[in-house]
């Protein structure tokens, strides 16, 4: 394989369709505007806020292998990044403080730098085949160590450093979003619609690997050492 195996497509190279953004007057500037189209939240949406885990909660972060971490840096610019391990990777540490390990990668630390700007933090955990979610908002700060990473060794590896959450409020998501996207229904799943993620990172940046080179760092050893720190 070649680096021309990423040339465009002439669908590709032709100029994208362009789209006008919404004009001025259809902006949505405040509250009642906002409230006036959407309406009101139902009495059980309000009362579903909850600040302490319940044993519920604990089961479904036992379950939960995935979560979607948004931060905050102090001038308000925000970033969202995936933390995934097996299943019960987020620590419960008592009824309002979790854990999240740390694993090797790309080292760009884009939350974690938030973090320390901006303690504030949302998750979003899922479970795989649910459609809910568990939604948990609150500080967090960042440990370098801590008498349970003995718990949250896989496969040989200690985390390099872990996010503490003392939760604010937690509660759990609708079902619709999943439902209407249907995310977990194989039959809607097409990912050879899009080129492999080593030409996907070829043709959106400049690399000193060619394409070949990419493919083979991101082949089936890149599974096998995703808990190896590279120097």
């Amino acid at each position: 394989m070649t680096d021309t195996a990423v040339a465009p497509t002439a669908a590709e190279d032709s100029e994208p369709e362009r789209i006008p953004v919404a004009p001025i007057d259809a902006e949505i500037t405040s509250e009642d505007e906002l409230r006036a189209l959407i309406g009101e939240p139902m009495e059980r949406a309000i009362n579903k806020e909850r600040v302490r885990l319940l044993p519920i909660d604990r089961q479904w972060l036992a379950a939960s292998p995935l979560c979607i971490i948004a931060t905050a840096d102090a001038e308000g610019n925000c970033d969202a990044s995936p933390k995934g391990d097996p299943a019960g990777f987020i620590k419960v540490l008592d009824d309002t403080h979790l854990a999240i390990p740390e694993r090797p990668g790309n080292r760009r630390a884009d939350g974690y730098l938030n973090i320390l700007r901006n303690p504030h933090v949302g998750l979003i955990t899922v479970v795989p085949g649910r459609s809910e979610t568990l939604r948990i908002n609150g500080r967090a700060r960042l440990v370098k160590d801590a008498p349970y990473f003995d718990d949250m060794i896989v496969k040989g590896h200690r985390p390099i450093l872990a996010i503490e959450v003392a939760i604010e409020q937690i509660f759990f998501h609708c079902p619709k979003a999943f439902l209407r996207s249907a995310t977990w229904k194989p039959q809607t799943w097409e990912p050879e619609k899009l080129p492999h993620h080593a030409a996907i990172v070829k043709s959106v940046q400049w690399t000193r690997e060619t394409l070949e080179e990419l493919t083979e760092y991101y082949g089936d050893n890149y599974e096998k050492t995703m808990y190896i720190t590279k120097k």
